[in-house]
């Protein structure tokens, strides 16, 4: 059975070559990630030109996501790493300086945003080395003092939190602007926006996008973006839930309950939802995975999250192919206990929608066979995904463009692009790509969804029961026109 949730793989040194990125679609993944807080563009074109190389090769569709880095807010460089214990002191100054020590148990330090230190309030918590060590804000100013509560090493460049601060800072760097234009250049799919905090952060990056019809992700990574989540959700192409940063700016024992609430907001919504961070980690270096990280990957299924994401794990990992085998298998045996039928426990946005929970319901009530469904902008195959039928999708487009984002959405599997425009041809067409695929069962049913006029976003208002005599009609239609 092929499983409906996807896997988004990072791509790195140990994993993008043809070869590799092959082997890493064959165990499961439906989607590659390029990482861009690493390596120049040079690097991800190669990166990139191998994953279509490998996607021509197998024949296959593939999605690829461009994740942009943000702002990252880090710790200057330091004289030599400190070693901070419960009561020590640390400044934060807006000089660009070497940190250093400055007396026993009082060190000054500089950080990279310096204009975030006039936001910072009393009472407040800075955390740094990535959450790591706990400082609270017992002093503000023209400089920032602050006590640690716990004890740990701060090196240099270490990255920093402010849990209680709104910092609103434009999330999208020099950087990540040319980073959008590279993208754009090489018709990525998705656009992965770091450090969301509200809606206008999604918009302007969609201006960035000028013509290109990408999509955007926007990554729920800080405390302000949870509270800001239903008017980002709805200006954003899909949320991931990035439960790395996520973890520090809030408490750690919310994560799980936030994590429930996003998935099935962007299931409401009919966005898809990646959850990605640490899901396998150890297998970064170890060959099996831990209990605690199989149910970790298992309850994000069972929430609804469309994909689930590997991260070092593929990226750098000492064996990716088998990380990825190792998630697939835990999907699939998952699915096996996935709550199915949601198309009577989803709100209707539109008349679309109950066209397509019916054809959901239609198909599962019948056993069928397969889902068919035409889709000009990809709201038909979103909105069919949404329902959660037990009954595999096909997608087919007239724009590969189209074709390729829909890798994201749970149970979908993208066919082919095809040219023809009139119905019957149409049908045709489908059913000859999934012969080809050997995808067609003929002793089956299937469910088709088309529209009229052909070619319109929003235009699906057709819905038909394809028995093994109509599809033997179809199938042999041209034969028959020719006689």
């Amino acid at each position: 059975m092929e499983k409906r949730t996807k896997i988004l793989a990072t791509l790195g040194p140990a994993s993008n070559s043809v070869e590799m990125i092959e082997g890493l679609i064959k165990a499961g993944a439906n989607m590659f990630r390029l990482n861009f807080s690493h390596g120049d563009h040079e690097y991800h074109s190669t990166t990139l030109k191998n994953i279509r190389k490998a996607m021509n090769n197998l024949n296959t569709t593939i999605a690829v996501l461009q994740d942009i880095s943000g702002p990252k807010v880090r710790i200057g460089e330091l004289e030599e790493p400190f070693k901070l214990f419960k009561g020590d002191e640390i400044t934060f100054i807006k000089n660009d300086i070497v940190g250093y020590k400055e007396a026993d148990k009082k060190y000054v330090v500089s950080i990279n945003y310096p204009d975030l230190l006039d936001k910072v309030k009393e009472g407040e918590y800075i955390y740094l080395y990535d959450g790591t060590i706990r400082a609270k804000v017992i002093e503000t100013g023209e400089e920032i003092k602050a006590v640690i509560e716990n004890q740990g090493t701060l090196g240099s460049k270490k990255g920093i939190n402010f849990p209680n601060t709104v910092i609103d800072i434009d999330v999208i760097t020099e950087k990540d602007k040319a980073d959008i234009k590279w993208g754009v250049e090489n018709k990525v799919d998705y656009f992965a926006i770091s450090f969301v905090q509200n809606k206008n952060d999604i918009e302007n990056a969609r201006k960035l996008l000028g013509n290109y019809k990408g999509r955007i992700i926007a990554k729920i990574e800080k405390f302000d973006a949870v509270q800001n989540i239903d008017e980002i959700i709805e200006v954003s192409d899909g949320i991931m839930v990035a439960r790395g940063d996520l973890g520090i700016e809030v408490p750690y024992y919310e994560v799980p309950t936030i994590q429930k609430r996003l998935i099935k907001k962007a299931n409401q919504a009919c966005i898809p939802v990646i959850t990605a961070t640490q899901m396998l980690l150890s297998m970064t270096e170890n060959e099996r995975a831990t209990r605690a990280e199989i149910s970790d990957v298992a309850n994000a299924v069972l929430d609804g999250t469309d994909a689930v994401m590997l991260s070092e794990e593929s990226a750098v990992g000492i064996d990716p192919i088998n990380t990825v085998d190792t998630m697939a298998h835990i999907i699939r045996e998952t699915e096996e206990i996935y709550p199915f039928d949601k198309h009577d426990k989803l709100a209707y946005h539109d008349k679309f929608d109950v066209i397509q929970a019916t054809a959901t319901k239609l198909a599962d009530d019948l056993n069928a066979t397969g889902i068919i469904a035409l889709t000009s902008s990809g709201k038909s195959a979103m909105k069919i995904s949404r329902y959660r039928p037990r009954t595999p999708i096909y997608i087919f487009t007239h724009k590969r463009r189209v074709l390729n984002p829909l890798c994201a959405n749970w149970g979908v599997q993208p066919i082919a692009k095809i040219k023809e425009a009139q119905a019957s041809k149409m049908i045709h067409s489908m059913l000859k790509h999934l012969e080809a695929k050997e995808l067609l069962n003929k002793d089956g049913i299937y469910i088709a969804t088309i529209g009229y006029p052909v070619g319109q976003p929003g235009s699906t208002n057709t819905i038909k029961i394809l028995t093994p005599s109509e599809m033997e009609y179809y199938l042999n239609l041209p034969t028959m026109k020719k006689k």
